[in-house]
């Protein structure tokens, strides 16, 4: 009796092994790329069927058997979804962060089995960019200092990190999506010492190198492309100031010139009144017959 009960019990482990086996695979891809899920069937028999759930929403995606064919209900999927008509392997092309989560693959065929996929998807990185903030340049007495800042925007799940050379110096992570991110950097204005920031998730990253002679000067005055820079622009705005003062000179010139030829006849015509010279003259006539004296005239 024993016995029996030990060969019932192993019986109804093979059963459960048989129709409730599940085995889950871990897949992680980039947004815009393809990723497939694989059945392991090298060949779909005529009364087996294939069934594909997206679990998120919680219903069928993709179904397949001999009989009836392909069947889509892709909704959120658009026509991203794709099976293969041998093996029932699902091929989603295009994907989305929106299709990230759980896929669950039921085969139907002489035995029941099925399989647990894990899907995440990533967000294409972007580049990030090294810039100086010469604000915080700061002098001591045997060295100068550049103050530098990594940056990425509208990241996810994502990491962002100095190094030097092999050598990591600092880093900072991110799990929400669309963050920017900002990770400072001081170095020596003579270090010849490689430097970069990357950016990386599980999948994959972005590297900018540093470049300290385009972007760290010293403190003690402007590098030389500037100080050139500056020369000419000063001898530039020489030469102009020397043409606009001899230009403004010779139109002062040219006006007061002209100014003289037509004040000079004003001057003429105002010592040219008569009327004093006349008015002398006829005092002058009064005068002399005041004093004119009358004599006794003798007839003979």
């Amino acid at each position: 009796m024993f016995h029996m009960l030990i060969l019932f019990w192993l019986c109804c482990c093979h059963l459960i092994g048989v129709f409730g086996a599940e085995t889950n695979e871990t897949q992680s891809v980039t947004e815009g790329d393809s990723v497939t899920l694989h059945t392991d069937v090298t060949q779909i028999h005529k009364d087996d069927e294939i069934m594909w759930n997206f679990e998120a929403k919680n219903t069928p995606i993709a179904q397949i058997n001999r009989a009836s064919g392909i069947s889509y209900n892709d909704g959120i999927f658009r026509d991203r979804l794709k099976l293969d008509k041998q093996t029932g392997s699902l091929t989603i092309t295009n994907i989305t962060t929106e299709q990230a989560g759980l896929y669950k693959l039921e085969i139907i065929a002489a035995k029941l089995s099925s399989k647990t996929f894990s899907v995440s998807v990533y967000a294409r990185l972007s580049v990030p960019v090294i810039s100086s903030n010469s604000s915080n340049c700061s002098s001591s007495s045997s060295s100068s200092y550049c103050s530098l800042l990594c940056s990425v925007v509208n990241v996810g799940h994502v990491t962002l990190s100095w190094y030097k050379g092999n050598s990591l110096l600092s880093n900072i992570s991110v799990s929400d999506l669309s963050i920017s991110l900002s990770l400072p950097l001081e170095v020596e204005y003579q270090d010849n010492n490689t430097y970069s920031c990357v950016l990386n998730n599980p999948i994959s990253n972005q590297t900018t190198h540093l470049d300290i002679s385009q972007l760290c000067h010293t403190c003690s005055g402007p590098p030389e492309d500037s100080v050139s820079l500056i020369v000419l622009i000063a001898a530039a705005a020489g030469s102009l100031l020397i043409v606009a003062a001899v230009g403004i000179f010779s139109i002062c010139r040219k006006h007061s010139k002209t100014d003289q030829e037509v004040e000079t006849p004003e001057k003429e015509i105002t010592y040219a009144e008569p009327t004093f010279y006349k008015r002398n003259a006829y005092k002058l006539k009064v005068k002399q017959e005041d004093h004119v004296e009358y004599g006794t005239i003798t007839m003979r």
